[in-house]
């Protein structure tokens, strides 16, 4: 599944005629659409000087989250650690902020350009204990895409 979607993310991310965020939008949509366990598909980002995350594109339903602070909730850690977190189960997680009650897992994988974390990819899931290591390594293929055109 996620070979068949390595050419189609460099395809989205290679086309001219859109903009950096329709080009984001499209692959939320994508990976929305293809992968059935990918529930909730977004973006977020540095908030400029702050040590804040952003909501940008995604695909799924409306969050209230589109503000979150440094350390808070997944987003929030993975903006300081500068790793993948993977969450099988979120009602075992402390430092969760719940965006819908049929969320039971979730991974976030943080987004680099010139070595900086500047946002993330955030994968919500409606199952339990879906993601695995291919997961992490098809997510981190698509930030380096993604790492293209905001460099």
């Amino acid at each position: 599944m996620f070979d068949a979607l390595r050419p189609q993310v460099a395809s989205i991310i290679q086309n001219s005629n859109r903009t950096a965020d329709e080009k984001l939008q499209a692959v939320c949509e994508l990976l929305k659409e293809t992968i059935p366990y990918y529930d909730w598909v977004g973006f977020y980002f540095k908030n400029g000087n702050k040590e804040e995350l952003k909501l940008g594109p995604y695909a799924g339903a409306p969050t209230d989250h589109t503000i979150i602070p440094f350390g808070k909730g997944i987003c929030g850690q993975v903006a300081v650690s500068n790793e993948n977190f993977v969450v099988p189960d979120v009602k075992a997680q402390d430092n969760y902020i719940a965006c819908s009650i049929t969320v039971k897992s979730e991974i976030v994988v943080p987004l680099f350009v010139n070595g900086e974390n500047i946002g993330q990819i955030d994968i919500d899931s409606n199952t339990t204990d879906p993601f695995t290591e291919e997961d992490e390594r098809f997510l981190e293929y698509v930030n380096e895409k993604v790492a293209e055109i905001l460099s």
